[in-house]
């Protein structure tokens, strides 16, 4: 009677071993120590966050955070440059360990990868061609006036609520597309995040674009990674509360985000 009780007890133990064992050696951690390198997904042109510079350098506020990460592991650093709808498919197939991009962490991105806390908060705005009629977030919201956005962005999604007799026009990329349709007359107006705009903006001559000051909401900011990278995402956070704390994550965005010094040299 007693061996029958101990035999299945044993066994749930064993299982309950190898479970742990194998829990054990699933580390991403491990897997980038190993290999010697961070897989990271970047967007292709994205300035301020992701651009390549003048030097021809891949560079940018998401892609200096990004190297500052792979340096705390002392391992390189690899970029996956993809285009916005192509963010997400490169970290679940498991190509990218991470991403780093502009993105918000939504409910419905996160039934699919795991976002980090967030490390900052923008907000999406308006803007239209200087010198057209569109002088307002108003003024764009006439009837029939087509909208810019990036597809499967959060703007996207905004905009049929924030614009509800204009047309929206979604177009796949990233970088300058959304500029560049409301500068060649494409669109009238365009929808997208504040630091996104002013970024990219600083591209062309002075006086190209009318940026509308207010923000239409507030969003945050964040990394991801896969569900079954948790102890990439612990890391995660923890890198976001060290830099925070000794100041290098704000000198980031200060420089990149909140100025356009970077042009001066990038």
């Amino acid at each position: 009677m007693k061996k029958s009780i101990f035999l299945p007890a044993l066994l749930l133990s064993c299982m309950a071993y190898l479970g742990l064992a194998s829990l054990a050696q699933a580390s991403t951690l491990d897997d980038i120590q190993k290999r010697g390198e961070l897989r990271i997904a970047v967007q292709t042109q994205g300035p301020p966050f992701s651009m390549i510079d003048k030097n021809g350098e891949r560079t940018g506020s998401s892609v200096e955070l990004a190297k500052l990460m792979a340096k705390e592991m002392n391992v390189k650093v690899v970029f996956l440059d993809l285009d916005w709808d192509g963010l997400l498919p490169a970290l679940i197939s498991g190509k990218a360990d991470l991403l780093a991009a502009d993105m918000t962490p939504t409910l419905a991105r996160a039934t699919k990868v795991a976002f980090s806390k967030p490390f900052m908060y923008v907000g999406p705005v308006v803007a239209a061609k200087e010198g057209s009629k569109f002088t307002s977030t108003s003024a764009c919201k006439a009837p029939g006036t087509r909208i810019a956005v990036l597809f499967g962005s959060t703007g996207e999604k905004l905009a049929k609520t924030v614009f509800e007799k204009g047309v929206i026009k979604s177009y796949k990329g990233g970088g300058t597309v959304l500029l560049d349709a409301v500068k060649t007359g494409q669109a009238d107006c365009l929808l997208n995040d504040s630091s996104a705009v002013a970024g990219q903006a600083a591209g062309y001559p002075k006086g190209t674009f009318k940026i509308m000051p207010e923000m239409l909401a507030k969003e945050p900011l964040a990394y991801a990674t896969r569900y079954d990278s948790l102890d990439l995402l612990t890391w995660m956070n923890l890198f976001i509360d060290q830099t925070t704390l000794d100041g290098r994550l704000q000198e980031n965005i200060d420089y990149w985000v909140n100025t356009t010094k970077w042009k001066e040299t990038h």
